[in-house]
């Protein structure tokens, strides 16, 4: 049955010094806003006040009302007490004079209740925008490393629900809180000031109050943070299924995946209901407990009533004003819920923005074209995998405009020793020289800027097909993006689409073939015109036909800069300067091709002849 994960769980987030003094720390994001906020704070105390003279307002009206009736004659009414002793209203002031006043009343209310929500809801959109900034700014610049051992939904999930849930309390659970404490204090200082005995009888079931929501809050809490880590998993189960839809359908495995998420839909629901039922257990005991007391109240105040201690105004004006009271109370379980949520969620922000980015602290340096890159006895081990070893003291030089093609079997470090050169992870020993000086002092994108990279599967973003041209070098004009894509072999299948350069390639490039995404790239590499080239298996997916049109795009981009070629295909590798030839992540062998295939017995030369794609294209 699925569950919390450990790795996607927090320490509870109890409201205590600590912990809000580091949720305070993100609320630094509304100092830009603090004009936002402060008016928003004023407009919360006159609302407050406002909404608090509704129930005197009404009271006195019903004074009013009972004094006419009883100077009248009406009999029930001619021993009522309908002269508050507390302020005692002109005697020219009638129901319609009150139902002036309660008008006004109204429309302050209204105005301050809108500015209140208009101001903060300003403020903590705007706050949480630049939070959310913030954050996908440090993400981007995490290193590989973090990337490999997290997952696109845990992370977009800090991106989205935890600011929304900050971006909330500060919008309106905050608003509500201040609202909620300036209430409770005007409203327990009316029933005290309309009676001492009513407003004690009232007050007698707090701490009934606050035992219930102690009691009920705790369990609903873990129950909710059950139902959201449920929850995640059952986003990911989506995320994972339509990524891989086209794996799904390959194996008819659809009904495999709607089982699975079947179960864990099953699974959610069940804890969705739990949570359901003590929340309704929770808010129907807080009100039988409310209102029950309201009641006793009532009855109590009848008999006050009766002996003319206490007026039928000020009996409406205790029961509204208890109303209040009690209302707030119990809006403070819901939002000391909220705050805790918030909390948690600042904390899981607040764990990704103290992590550290990727390292980049070297002094700007000049790069010289035409640089030689040198690897100088690389060890490397991922890692998620310390104790093995990828890459086994590798050493090379690759001259200015020389081709390397890197083979090797499976696992043998290609990819990796690719990686290594874009800097996505830093050798363990060793190290990599541009020209004399180590890729350390220089600075990271200073480096990378150096390079392109021509991965096997082309990640194109959901935009146009000019947009992801454009992404080589964003500041290019139309005539350089045209000529990128004419000499990537892509102008002819560009312009045979209908809407041209603006056509949506969808996410991640799914409406184009794997030779027209390949040629995208290596267009979009063009544009970038970078001194070094890194060719991750750029052919070893493609029809013969794609192959070639892609091979000769391939020729055009490594004209006269320094490539390395990691390559299944044997039309990729014959060109090439130099091969080098990997096993287990030491290099067996170097050469060119014709060296290498001279050798008897050589591993080059087995490798070509066992490997079925590089054999087929010999052939």
């Amino acid at each position: 049955m699925a569950g919390p994960r450990e790795d996607r769980d927090i320490p509870k987030a109890k409201i205590n010094k600590e912990n809000l003094k580091e949720a305070l720390s993100i609320f630094k994001y509304l100092l830009p806003y603090k004009g936002y906020f402060i008016g928003g704070l004023i407009f919360i105390s006159l609302s407050a006040f406002s909404t608090m003279a509704f129930p005197f307002l009404v009271g006195k009206m019903v004074d009013i009302a009972g004094k006419g009736l009883a100077d009248s004659g009406v009999e029930g009414f001619k021993n009522f007490a309908f002269d508050s002793s507390k302020i005692a209203l002109p005697a020219s002031w009638t129901l319609n004079t009150m139902l002036i006043l309660i008008v006004l009343q109204l429309t302050f209310q209204f105005v301050f209740s809108y500015m209140r929500l208009y101001l903060l809801s300003n403020a903590g959109i705007k706050a949480t925008a630049d939070l959310r900034v913030h954050l996908f700014s440090k993400l981007v610049h995490m290193p590989m490393t973090f990337f490999n051992e997290q997952r696109v939904g845990d992370l977009t999930s800090r991106l989205a629900a935890d600011a929304g849930q900050i971006q909330d309390t500060v919008s309106v659970t905050l608003a509500e809180f201040l609202r909620g404490i300036l209430t409770l204090t005007i409203g327990i200082g009316m029933i005290f000031w309309i009676s001492n005995e009513l407003a004690l009888v009232m007050l007698s079931v707090v701490p009934v109050l606050a035992l219930t929501a102690f009691f009920f809050g705790t369990k609903i809490r873990k129950l909710a943070r059950k139902e959201t880590d449920m929850l995640a998993d059952t986003g990911n189960i989506l995320q994972e299924s339509f990524s891989a839809i086209a794996v799904v359908k390959a194996f008819t495995n659809e009904p495999l995946e709607i089982n699975k998420y079947g179960k864990s839909t099953k699974s959610l629901v069940n804890f969705a209901i739990q949570n359901a039922v003590f929340r309704g257990l929770f808010v129907s005991s807080m009100i039988f407990l409310v209102f029950g007391t309201i009641g006793f109240v009532v009855w109590y105040a009848g008999k006050m009533i009766a002996v003319g201690e206490l007026s039928l105004g000020d009996l409406i004006q205790f029961v509204v004003y208890s109303t209040f009271v009690g209302g707030t109370f119990a809006g403070f379980a819901n939002m000391f819920g909220q705050f805790q949520k918030t909390l948690g969620a600042t904390q899981r922000i607040r764990e990704l923005l103290k992590m550290n980015p990727e390292s980049d602290t070297a002094e700007k340096v000049h790069v010289e074209n035409q640089e030689n890159l040198s690897f100088k006895n690389i060890v490397f081990s991922y890692p998620s995998r310390p104790n093995f070893t990828v890459i086994k003291g590798v050493s090379f030089t690759l001259n200015h405009g020389e081709q390397m093609a890197i083979v090797g079997s499976s696992g043998s470090g290609k990819s990796t020793i690719a990686a290594l050169a874009m800097r996505f992870y830093e050798p363990d020993k060793g190290s990599i020289l541009i020209g004399n000086t180590a890729t350390q002092d220089i600075p990271l994108q200073t480096y990378r800027s150096l390079f392109a990279y021509v991965p096997q599967e082309v990640m194109l973003f959901a935009s146009s097909i000019y947009e992801n041209i454009l992404y080589g070098n964003p500041n290019a004009s139309k005539e350089q993006v045209l000529d990128a894509a004419k000499k990537a072999n892509a102008l002819n299948f560009i312009n045979s689409f209908p809407e041209g350069f603006e056509t949506l390639v969808g996410e991640r490039g799914v409406q184009l073939s794997g030779g027209q995404r390949q040629r995208i790239a290596i267009a979009r590499a063009l544009l970038k015109n970078p001194q070094y080239l890194i060719l991750d298996e750029a052919t070893s997916s493609l029809d013969n036909e794609s192959e070639l049109l892609v091979q000769k795009a391939l020729e055009e981009l490594m004209k006269g800069r320094t490539s390395i070629v990691i390559a299944h295909r044997l039309s990729t590798i014959r060109n090439a300067s130099k091969i080098m030839v990997l096993n287990e992540g030491i290099i067996v062998e170097e050469g060119n091709h014709q060296t290498l295939m001279a050798k008897e017995n050589g591993y080059y030369k087995k490798l070509l002849e066992t490997s079925s794609v590089l054999h087929t294209s010999m052939n």
